[in-house]
C-alpha cells in the first residue's frame, strides 16, 4: 500500500510536469492557480500537517518521500511561474514576452494575496486551535509574504523595464505607491491594463503583417521621398520618421530621404531636394517621385517643385503639419530685439554645423514662418500644374498632451486656436486637405507624434498605419 501510493504520486507528478514541459497543457490557467498558489505559499504549514498528522498507515520515511515529491512539483511550478509565466504563441519577440509575463505575475500576486488573506483569517486560527505551534504558523506567514513579494517584484520589474506605453510619470507613481495598500492595487491594475493593450496591439500588428506579407500594399508606381522638418537631419542612427519607413518598406514601398539641412533656408534646402530628386531618378530609372514632407520640409519641397523646375519629376506632394500660412506666435517672436534674435541664431548655427549643416541660417529659416513671409512665399511659389498636392494635420487636446510642446501650445492656443504644439490647424491646410488626426484619449496628437518622435502608440491613433493608408491611397491614385 505504501509503495503503491508513492508510485501513484510520483506518476502524477511526472505526468503533470511532462505535460507542461511539452506544451500540451497550460499549467497556469485559473483552476490550477487556485490549487498551486496556496500550496506554494504555505509549504511550512503543509509539511507540518502532513508529517505530524498524516495518515497513520504511512511510515515516517514514506511521509518524507511523499513530501519530497510534492516539494519538487511545487518548486517546478514556482520556477516555471517566475521564469516563464506565459507561452507566447504569437512570437512577438522577447521584450513583449517578458512584458506580458510581468502582467501575469502581478495578477498572480493579486490572486495569491486574496487566497492568503482567506487562509490567514480562517484556516490558520483553526490550525492554532488544533495545537499547531505559533512559531510554525508565523514561519508560514513570513514565507507566504516573501513568496508574494517575489511575485510582485518580478512582475513589476518586467513591466517597468520593458513596456513602452508606461510613461515616466506612471513609473514614478508605481515606485511611490509601492507600499501604500489599496492605492498600489489600483496603480498596478491600471498599469497591467496598459501593458495588455500594448501586447494586444503588437499581436494585432503581427497578424496584420502576416496577412499583408505578399500584398505590397504600399508599392507605389514612383519611389517615396521623405523630407524632414526644421532642427533635424536624416541621421543614420536616429531615423527622423521613427518606425514609419520600416512599416512602409515592409509593405512594399521604396523609400528615400531628403538629406537637406536642419536649419537651412527654404531656398537652400529646396536646392538640396532638387539634387536629391535627380539622384533618385538616376538610381531607380523612375520618371518621378512622390514626396511626403513634414513641417518645414513641406515648404522646402514646394520651393523645389515650384521654383527650381522639379514639377515634371514630382507626381505628388503630401505635406504633414506644414505651416503653409505661417504662425502668429512667430510674428510675436519677430518683435524681439533684432540683436538678441541674431545672437540666439548664431548659437543654433554653431551647434548645427557640428551635426553636418554646411550653411545653417537659423535667423532666416525661422523668420520665414511669420504670416507675412508665408503670404509672400505663397504668392511667389504657386502650386505647379500636374502635381497632386494634399495635406494632413493633427492637434493636441490640451497643453499637457506633449510635455515638449506645452509652452508653445499655450502660446498658440489663444492666438490661433487648435494646434499641434507648433502649427495651427488652418495653417496646415493646403491643396487637397485630407483631414485632422487626433487620438480617442485625452492626449491628442502633437507635431512630433506625427513622425513617431517618441516611438509610442496612442489610443485611437496608429502612426505607422496612418502612413500605410496614406501611401496605399497614393498607389490607388496611380502615383
Amino acid at each position: 500500500m505504501n509503495v503503491f501510493s508513492l508510485l501513484m504520486l510520483l506518476t502524477a507528478a511526472v505526468f503533470l510536469i511532462g505535460m507542461d514541459v511539452s506544451g500540451r497543457t497550460k499549467m497556469f490557467k485559473v483552476w490550477p492557480l487556485f490549487l498551486f498558489l496556496p500550496l506554494a505559499q504555505n509549504p511550512v504549514v503543509l509539511y507540518y500537517i502532513y508529517y505530524k498528522d498524516g495518515p497513520e498507515i504511512f511510515s515516517s520515511g514514506m511521509r518524507v518521500a511523499h513530501l519530497i515529491i510534492v516539494s519538487v512539483v511545487l518548486f517546478y511550478f514556482w520556477a516555471r511561474l517566475n521564469l516563464f509565466p506565459v507561452r507566447d504563441g504569437h512570437t512577438t519577440g522577447i521584450r513583449l514576452k517578458v512584458m506580458i509575463g510581468g502582467r501575469t505575475l502581478v495578477y498572480c500576486g493579486f490572486l495569491g494575496s486574496a487566497l492568503q488573506i482567506v487562509l490567514f483569517a480562517s484556516f490558520y486560527p483553526y490550525l492554532y486551535r488544533r495545537g499547531m505551534p505559533g512559531p510554525v504558523l508565523a514561519a508560514g506567514i513570513i514565507y507566504a509574504m516573501c513568496i508574494l513579494f517575489v511575485l510582485f517584484a518580478n512582475g513589476i520589474l518586467r513591466m517597468f523595464f520593458t513596456s513602452k506605453r508606461l510613461s515616466v510619470m506612471r513609473r514614478v507613481v508605481m515606485v511611490l505607491t509601492l507600499w501604500i495598500p489599496v492605492v498600489n492595487f489600483i496603480v498596478f491594475a491600471l498599469s497591467c491594463r496598459l501593458v495588455y493593450e500594448e501586447y494586444d496591439y503588437a499581436c494585432y500588428k503581427k497578424k496584420l503583417r502576416d496577412i499583408r506579407a505578399e500584398s505590397n500594399l504600399c508599392q507605389t508606381r514612383y519611389p517615396i521621398l521623405m523630407v524632414h522638418g526644421i532642427l533635424f537631419r536624416d541621421l543614420r542612427f536616429f531615423n527622423y520618421w521613427g518606425r514609419i519607413p520600416g512599416e512602409l518598406i515592409r509593405n512594399g514601398a521604396l523609400i528615400y530621404y531628403g538629406n537637406q539641412e536642419a536649419v537651412g533656408t527654404t531656398q537652400y534646402n529646396g536646392e538640396d531636394i532638387r539634387r536629391r530628386i535627380i539622384e533618385i531618378m538616376k538610381d531607380t530609372g523612375c520618371e518621378k517621385v512622390n514626396i511626403i514632407a513634414h513641417s518645414k520640409g513641406g515648404l522646402d519641397a514646394r520651393y523645389a517643385i515650384g521654383k527650381l523646375g522639379m514639377a515634371p519629376f514630382v507626381a505628388s506632394l503630401t505635406t504633414i503639419n506644414t505651416p503653409h500660412r505661417g504662425c502668429l506666435f512667430v510674428d510675436k517672436a519677430c518683435r524681439l530685439p533684432d540683436r538678441l534674435y541674431r545672437f540666439a541664431a548664431r548659437i543654433f548655427d554653431g551647434a548645427f554645423r557640428k551635426f553636418g549643416d554646411k550653411n545653417p541660417d537659423f535667423y532666416t529659416a525661422t523668420r520665414a514662418f511669420s504670416t507675412e513671409a508665408s503670404r509672400k512665399f505663397n504668392e511667389e511659389v504657386p502650386d505647379a500644374a500636374g502635381v497632386y498636392y494634399q495635406s494632413y494635420m493633427s492637434k493636441m487636446k490640451n497643453r499637457f498632451s506633449d510635455s515638449l510642446l506645452t509652452i508653445t501650445y499655450s502660446l498658440i492656443k489663444p492666438l490661433e486656436g487648435e494646434n499641434d504644439g507648433l502649427v495651427a490647424v488652418p495653417s496646415a491646410q493646403w491643396g487637397d486637405y485630407r483631414g485632422l488626426f487626433t487620438s480617442s484619449g485625452r492626449r491628442g496628437i502633437s507635431h512630433g507624434d506625427m513622425i513617431d518622435l517618441k516611438r509610442e502608440d496612442y489610443k485611437g491613433f496608429d502612426v505607422t498605419e496612418t502612413y500605410v493608408k496614406i501611401v496605399s491611397e497614393l498607389k490607388e491614385k496611380g502615383f
